[in-house]
């Protein structure tokens, strides 16, 4: 049965930690839903029709660019991606992913974050032969199956869903996450990086790094793009064991 032009009533978080004197608070606002109509088509309704102030992330609209992650009806998701006709009773509650910097109600500091992860697993392919690089040869070969792998693990948008359903990142801050790790594993596959597994242990081999999972499978279970976290994280777990 069509639902098209029901009320739909949105639960939103409003707080804006530099605003002096505002306080945490819950707003609500009601949208007539359209046909194919997502979270985000819904928020940017809600800001230009009755809220201009409203504060929210989003860049591509097509799920690739990340900015756009939030809690929504208590499950880290990408609202460019979710669609309101999956909410039954019409309901939907939208909070800040937990464990960043807020920046004002649903908009948080993803990129701070993502920023220090990167410099923490040094993710640049280190190879000292490449000091001295001559541009004006042609590209390395590389075995289409590798290419493969490190596709897959390239997919990753960075939206910070795995980060905010991660239960020791809870408890332990200092985590990398499951973003960190993938984005590691990316240049260990990585045929034309030359660090070696003790090089690679310095970095992740210890309760901070991949012996610090749980394995709950909040990240995987979560991941907008389906991507093999935990996978991942236990292939590198059992490189990272047999380094001595």
């Amino acid at each position: 049965m069509s639902r098209q032009g029901r009320i739909l009533k949105f639960e939103i978080f409003r707080y804006t930690p530099q605003k002096s004197g505002d306080a945490p608070r819950m707003a609500t606002y009601e949208v007539t839903e359209a046909p194919g109509m997502t979270i985000f088509i819904a928020l940017n309704e809600i800001r230009e029709i009755q809220d201009p102030s409203l504060q929210f992330d989003f860049v591509c609209r097509a799920g690739i660019c990340g900015s756009c992650g939030m809690v929504i009806n208590g499950k880290p998701d990408l609202a460019c991606r979710t669609l309101t006709s999956k909410f039954e009773n019409g309901e939907i509650t939208l909070l800040p992913l937990p464990g960043f910097e807020l920046i004002g109600d649903l908009s948080v500091n993803t990129g701070k974050f993502m920023q220090a992860m990167s410099e923490r697993v040094e993710s640049w392919i280190h190879d000292i032969e490449t000091d001295d690089m001559d541009f004006n040869k042609l590209e390395a070969r590389m075995d289409p199956d590798i290419m493969d792998e490190i596709y897959e693990l390239e997919r990753c948008v960075e939206c910070g869903c795995c980060v905010s359903a991660c239960a020791t990142k809870r408890m332990r801050p200092d985590f990398l996450s499951a973003v960190g790790l993938m984005r590691l594993a990316r240049f260990y596959v990585d045929p034309r990086d030359k660090r070696t597994d003790e090089e690679f242990y310095e970095i992740i081999g210890d309760d901070d790094g991949v012996f610090g999972c749980m394995t709950l499978l909040g990240c995987e279970d979560h991941c907008p793009k389906d991507l093999p976290l935990q996978t991942q994280i236990a292939f590198l777990r059992r490189r990272m064991a047999m380094v001595k």
